[in-house]
């Protein structure tokens, strides 16, 4: 585990050592949004992606909420109800978080799957 965070606590309920700025939502609430350097951006991700493989930051991920893909460098990072939230860049839109990305290949994967079923053979 990082230094930086203590043993009684996972990544996921320490807040980040980071500055934070309000995430605007469009019914005008907010919530604090990590300002993450980006020269930190893959450690914080290693630290708080729940899934394995953890991305690369050059790999694209198809959000399911906003049904838009981008770039994993572009995440953002929130802190709400005593956590960190790894988000979507599309997050105050759609409310796109970790659990609703996928590998934007294995979703065209998956779809050409079902197409090349055939069970007249």
């Amino acid at each position: 585990m990082n230094s930086e965070f203590s043993t009684d606590e996972t990544p996921i309920e320490e807040k980040l050592p980071y500055p934070t700025k309000p995430m605007v939502f469009p019914n005008g609430t907010s919530v604090e949004e990590f300002i993450i350097p980006e020269e930190d951006k893959e450690i914080v991700l290693e630290q708080l992606y729940p899934f394995s493989p953890i991305p690369k930051l050059t790999d694209v991920i198809y959000d399911l909420h906003a049904d838009k893909t981008f770039t994993v460098k572009d995440f953002r990072v929130t802190w709400e109800h005593g956590m960190n939230y790894l988000v979507s860049p599309y997050y105050p839109e759609s409310g796109g978080t970790v659990i609703d990305w996928m590998d934007e290949d294995a979703w065209v994967d998956n779809e050409s799957d079902e197409d090349d079923s055939d069970f007249t053979d």
